[in-house]
């Protein structure tokens, strides 16, 4: 269930980073491009550490 949330909130936070980066450059708000890319970054760490940890070699 924690895992379907974060993919889903990792997902919404990688699109608006991706809205805000094709914006023209005169609207860019950078910290908010530098702020999601941190989170989505997190998050996507958080993501596929947890998968490794339930991946059975």
């Amino acid at each position: 269930m924690f895992m379907n949330i974060m993919i889903t909130a990792s997902i919404f936070i990688w699109i608006a980073a991706i809205y805000e980066l094709i914006k023209p450059s005169k609207e860019q708000n950078n910290r908010k491009i530098i702020t999601l890319t941190s989170f989505g970054t997190l998050s996507t760490l958080i993501i596929i550490i947890s998968f490794f940890q339930n991946f059975s070699f």
